[in-house]
């Protein structure tokens, strides 16, 4: 007895040969066969136990076992996976020897920013955990310029006007102050790019260090910048519920205070 059916780009994603979009790319370009038939569209569904799915002429390897790495990503480096590392600038794969699949980072951190990177090979978690409705917290250990007063941390609580529109509530605590500068963490629930250094600019404290120190459920912890370990079980089904409960109810609030803003 097969297993159930599955749509033919997951089948190929799972199979670790390409992302689920590439996949689609693959399909449309008629580079993919089931049962020595060319597929072309969308939306077919396969038996990967019975049906004998072919991609460019090769068979598909059997899809490798799930892995989750915590990285604490140093700075100066980057996160993109893409192609050859640019002008010799260091990619995270440098720092995961010993992870024998090929697992990729859900998300990305800025080149000069350092701290926790998830990576894994389940593209249907990095997906939900990356989906703007499900409001996973990311959490930044920041030093900026000068202190923020009440009025700069309301805003940023409340939400700055960016050039893509006014971000959504998040979460300011300071942690401490040095001569001209100070620390503070900020925690948001989106993924814009620059977020973290914009919202800070906005309020006219320039970000002059940033680390994320902890992604949904998971901590950086004692990990120091270059190491990783794998997840922990409780982790992942942290991970998992984070990903796959229900969209969280303060989405609604989150929303209302920004429409009143």
């Amino acid at each position: 007895m097969g297993m159930m059916e599955i749509r033919l780009q997951k089948v190929i994603a799972d199979s670790g040969l390409a992302s689920r979009r590439h996949a689609e790319d693959m399909i449309r370009s008629g580079r993919v066969t089931v049962n020595g038939q060319v597929v072309s569209e969308m939306g077919v569904k396969v038996d990967p136990e019975t049906d004998h799915v072919k991609v460019d002429g090769h068979h598909l390897k059997p899809p490798a076992p799930k892995a989750y790495v915590l990285l604490h990503k140093p700075a100066d480096v980057l996160t993109t996976l893409e192609g050859a590392a640019k002008e010799d600038r260091v990619m995270v794969q440098h720092f995961l020897r010993g992870v024998k699949q090929r697992v990729f980072p859900v998300g990305r951190l800025d080149y000069d920013t350092e701290g926790l990177l998830l990576l894994t090979n389940d593209g249907e978690l990095a997906q939900r955990l990356l989906h703007p409705r499900y409001h996973i917290a990311k959490t930044y250990l920041t030093k900026i310029k000068g202190t923020l007063n009440t009025e700069e941390i309301r805003d940023l609580e409340n939400g700055v006007r960016l050039e893509d529109g006014v971000t959504a509530l998040a979460h300011v605590k300071k942690v401490r102050k040095a001569e001209q500068n100070s620390w503070i963490e900020l925690t948001i629930f989106e993924g814009r790019t620059h977020q973290v250094k914009r919202m800070l600019e906005a309020v006219g404290h320039p970000v002059l260090k940033l680390k994320r120190i902890r992604f949904g459920p998971l901590s950086l912890g004692s990990l120091q910048a270059g190491e990783f370990r794998f997840l922990r079980d409780d982790e992942i089904h942290r991970l998992k519920a984070a990903a796959f409960g229900s969209p969280d109810a303060s989405r609604t609030r989150r929303q209302r205070s920004i429409r009143a803003s």
